[in-house]
Parts: C-alpha cells; sequence; structure tokens
C-alpha cells in the first residue's frame, strides 16, 4: 500500500424509486427537501452509513458502529467503544500513563479502522491512571468528504397508506392502518473530495480508496431495506490530480438533467439524459494537472456534450473502474 499525495474529486450519482432515499427525523421521517427548489436532500451522514456498513459487511473493521456490550442488550458509548483499543495486557495497562493510553489507542484505531482513516473522528475518551479517571479526547479532520447530496431535478412526495398485520387494539376488529411519505423517482447526485493533507494525519492508503470506490457503488446497489430498496448507483467518477492542493471543485454543478418531461414525470434513466458539457470544458481546461480521470456507469445512463450523445469511455485521461 501506499500514501496518499494528491487531491482526488469525486461525483456520484444514484437513484431511487417509489421509496425514501433519508428520512427527516424532525419532518415525521419525510423525505428530506430543499422547500425553495422542491430539490430532495440526502445528508452526507447516510452516504457515509451506506459505505460504513458495506465495509464492515466485507469483514473490516470500524469504529462508528452498534456495538452491544452486555446481556441487557446496552450498546456501547463513543468512551467505551475507544477502550476496546486498549492494550489487552491488563497489567501492562495499570503501568500506562495516560497520554501512553492516548497513544495506543490513536495507533490501534488508525491500524484497524478504515472508517477513520476515510472519515476522521472526534472520539472522548475516559481513562484509568491508578484508579482514578483521566478524561481526553481524539479528533482526526476526515480525507474523504462530502457535501449533501442533493437531487437534479424537482421531485414531488408521495404520501401512501396501507393496512397492517395487526388490530389495531386488544378488542378491535379492524387492522391497523401504515403510512408513509416515499419519492416516486429521485435521481441525487453527491460531490466530495479527497483531501491529502488529511490523509497524512489519518495514514489513509491507496488501498483504502479502492475499498471506498467498491463501497460507493456496490454498498448502494446492495442496500436492500424496506425504504431504501430500490436503489441504484449510476455514475462513479473520480478525478486524480497530480499536484498536491489543486482541484476543480463543485463538480455536482457542472452538470445538468435535461428531459422533454417534467421534472415530477420523470421514472427512470431514458427519461432524461446528462449534459456535461461545462464538466468536461473544465477537465479540458486543467487537463495539465490532471493525472487519470477514473469513472463506473450504468449502462442505462446517457450523456451529452453540446446537444450530442458522448461516450465517456472514448475521452483521453478516462478510464473505467474494474469492481
Amino acid at each position: 500500500m501506499s500514501e496518499i499525495t494528491n487531491r482526488s474529486e469525486i461525483l456520484f450519482l444514484y437513484d431511487i424509486q417509489n421509496a425514501n432515499p433519508n428520512g427527516d427525523p424532525n419532518d415525521e421521517n419525510k423525505p428530506r427537501m430543499d422547500e425553495e427548489t422542491g430539490r430532495n436532500l440526502v445528508t452526507d451522514v447516510r452516504l457515509k452509513r451506506t459505505i460504513r456498513d458495506y465495509i464492515n459487511e466485507k469483514g473490516n473493521d470500524i469504529f462508528v458502529r452498534e456495538v452491544i456490550y452486555d446481556n441487557d442488550g446496552h450498546i456501547q458509548d463513543a468512551k467505551l467503544r475507544a477502550a476496546d483499543y486498549l492494550p489487552v495486557d491488563k497489567e501492562k495497562l495499570k503501568e500506562m500513563s495516560a497520554e501512553e493510553q492516548k497513544r495506543a489507542i490513536t495507533k490501534s484505531i488508525l491500524s484497524e479502522c478504515i472508517d477513520v482513516r476515510l472519515f476522521g473522528a472526534t472520539i472522548p475518551l475516559d481513562l484509568k491512571v491508578k484508579g482514578k479517571s483521566v478524561t481526553s479526547s481524539i479528533t482526526w479532520t476526515g480525507p474523504v468528504q462530502f457535501k449533501m447530496g442533493k437531487s437534479l431535478h424537482s421531485v414531488k412526495i408521495q404520501h401512501i397508506k396501507g393496512t397492517g398485520a395487526f388490530a389495531s387494539g386488544k378488542d378491535a376488529t379492524q387492522k391497523t392502518f401504515r403510512e408513509e411519505d416515499i419519492l416516486p423517482y429521485s435521481l441525487i447526485g453527491f460531490y466530495g473530495i479527497v483531501n491529502e493533507n488529511a490523509a497524512k494525519h489519518t495514514k489513509l492508503q491507496t488501498e483504502d480508496l479502492k475499498l471506498l470506490k467498491d463501497a460507493i457503488w456496490n454498498g448502494t446497489k446492495g442496500l436492500i431495506s424496506r425504504s431504501k430498496f430500490g436503489q441504484m448507483p449510476r455514475l462513479l467518477l473520480f478525478i486524480n490530480y497530480k499536484e498536491p492542493n489543486f482541484f476543480i471543485g463543485d463538480l455536482d454543478n457542472l452538470i445538468k438533467l435535461k428531459s422533454k418531461k417534467r421534472d415530477e414525470q420523470l421514472r427512470q434513466p431514458e427519461d432524461y439524459q446528462i449534459d456535461i458539457s461545462k464538466l468536461l470544458e473544465k477537465i479540458e481546461l486543467h487537463s495539465d494537472k490532471i493525472e487519470t480521470i477514473e469513472f463506473k456507469i450504468d449502462n442505462r445512463m446517457k450523456f451529452i456534450q453540446n446537444e450530442k450523445e458522448i461516450n465517456l469511455s472514448g475521452l483521453e485521461k478516462f478510464t473505467e473502474i474494474s469492481l
């Protein structure tokens, strides 16, 4: 494995049909919305959860996960979770100062937990030194950061009702009713950056980024729950630069959905095209600073440049990601 030395930018598109990509607990778990534009919003936390869960299912340790620590079903808080990474030798642990324990936790977490190497963490510590409690904390800024995702078109929430399987009460003769809010369709775009400066502190490696790409694509595709079933990855783009600190920026604002249908009528990729003219202009303008452009696309997606359909695999510096 090798360290990350230069910056990368990420553009990820996925869609969802007849489901709720990210419910808002402050609004009856309805899909998150920008009320002014009518566009669907998805938090970066939701995408990171998808990535974490996929990475963990592949057999990799992650720090941010639910861990039950006793027979009563109690869940660890961050302090207890951090304590899992202290030395298992209890006699040795008794002799360690607070700073030595902190260094041991730091080394162990960065070595074992890919999600911290990717996204960073702020971890409170409750250390035991000679029978006394010493509080401290560890903070890493995550090299991989995403903006909040948003749909490339306006959407309309659909409220649906249905009957449940059980009676509404002990002596009731009718079943309960359930209600939920879904989106008939939403094409969601995420923009992210891999910051090579922060990567030095979390010891992010090139192999970690390979797993990240796999998790973004296949984690999204494999997220099969009642509220998320129907998600499909459509485009994953990594722009890798030759030099540190430089990046184009705002890749999500350089693409546009075009369709003869109204936004609310969209239901599938065949209903629209993605205009990437401005994105390709920026790429050409800064081509001398770009090392490679990696991409993965779903074959149902259509891209256009200056009103003409274009094939990404035929473009200079574009290479397909093998997942």
